[in-house]
């Protein structure tokens, strides 16, 4: 038993065990899970108070975009990430995307063991067949409703009764939080980088190159989400200074460049092509040279720093 344990240690992986300990209201303590967590091995812990029904939880999500390759995101028992196998395999479909892991301390599944990735494929078909069943069920109830006249639905809410609309508005609002943060280290960053200097506009289409469908309202509704749950920084709202037609080509094509720095200007102009953009002198092709002179602009005005210093290869 003390070589199995010491085998599983040693395949465990070499980044950072993060510990994540959350209780339900401010008058609880973290404390005790903090101490099953450091015995555990954890090197940083990171605390929350609020319901484990509601997916908007800052110091999570924050945990989320930090966490690295090879780290590990450690919690005492599954309920304390999660209260539904859907939210749970969210949580962990997005750790492996990044490279990490996840392990709860009082329940098989540890994603860096065989064994613990068999129980996770378990809990994925208990989660369809869960899916499937509450399908099923709620279709027949529909049908049985019609067949005795009764409308389907949730009576409260087509009474227009005040408790039952507001119910339906924070179970809009959770869902919709749940799904902007599933997402959110995808196209937050750029936002960061290009507000509040360039327009919605101009950062749907940056993001639109790297296959993220956003509208201009779309992002800013969602930017706005994040700044009510003290996830962002007021600042991105604000309005964007007007700017003059080659002004909004230069942050455009810093905030593709910077967005990602492998393009050779030649690319950079072939996705200026694609998205109708015309040069500053009027015309519908563009060169590496007019690339560049945008570039060199951007990096004169700043609005490409120490993470785009080098200059695009001409391709």
């Amino acid at each position: 038993m003390a070589s199995d344990t010491q085998n599983r240690a040693s395949r465990r992986p070499k980044g950072r065990q993060i510990g994540y300990a959350r209780v339900s209201t401010d008058e609880q303590a973290t404390q005790p899970q903090e101490m099953e967590l450091r015995a555990a091995g954890c090197d940083a812990i990171v605390e929350e108070h609020g319901s484990g029904a509601s997916r908007a939880r800052p110091a999570l999500s924050r945990l989320l975009r930090e966490i690295g390759a090879g780290d590990t995101l450690v919690v005492v028992r599954l309920d304390r990430l999660a209260r539904s196998v859907s939210h749970l395999l969210e949580v962990i479909e997005y750790l492996a995307a990044k490279g990490a892991h996840f392990r709860s301390l009082r329940d098989p599944i540890d994603t860096t063991t065989p064994q613990g990735m068999f129980s996770l494929q378990v809990l994925g078909a208990v989660a369809q067949l869960e899916r499937t069943l509450i399908s099923e069920r709620t279709k027949a109830g529909i049908r049985a409703a019609k067949a005795k006249g009764k409308l389907p639905g949730n009576p409260g809410v087509r009474e227009r009764r005040p408790e039952a609309l507001a119910k339906m508005t924070a179970a809009q609002k959770a869902s919709y939080g749940a799904r902007i943060q599933t997402t959110i280290n995808q196209w937050l960053p750029t936002v960061r980088r290009m507000r509040p200097n360039h327009t919605w506009d101009d950062i749907a289409r940056v993001l639109k190159q790297r296959g993220l469908d956003w509208t201009p309202e779309r992002l800013r509704r969602a930017v706005k989400w994040l700044v009510g749950e003290h996830m962002a920084d007021p600042a991105l709202l604000r309005k964007s200074p007007p700017r003059l037609p080659e002004d909004r080509l230069m942050t455009l094509v810093a905030g593709m460049h910077v967005s990602n720095p492998e393009l050779t200007l030649r690319e950079l102009g072939s996705q200026l092509e694609r998205l109708h953009e015309r040069t500053p002198r009027g015309g519908s092709k563009w060169s590496p040279s007019s690339v560049k002179n945008l570039i060199d602009r951007a990096r004169r005005s700043g609005l490409i720093g120490d993470e785009g210093t080098n200059t695009p290869s001409e391709g």
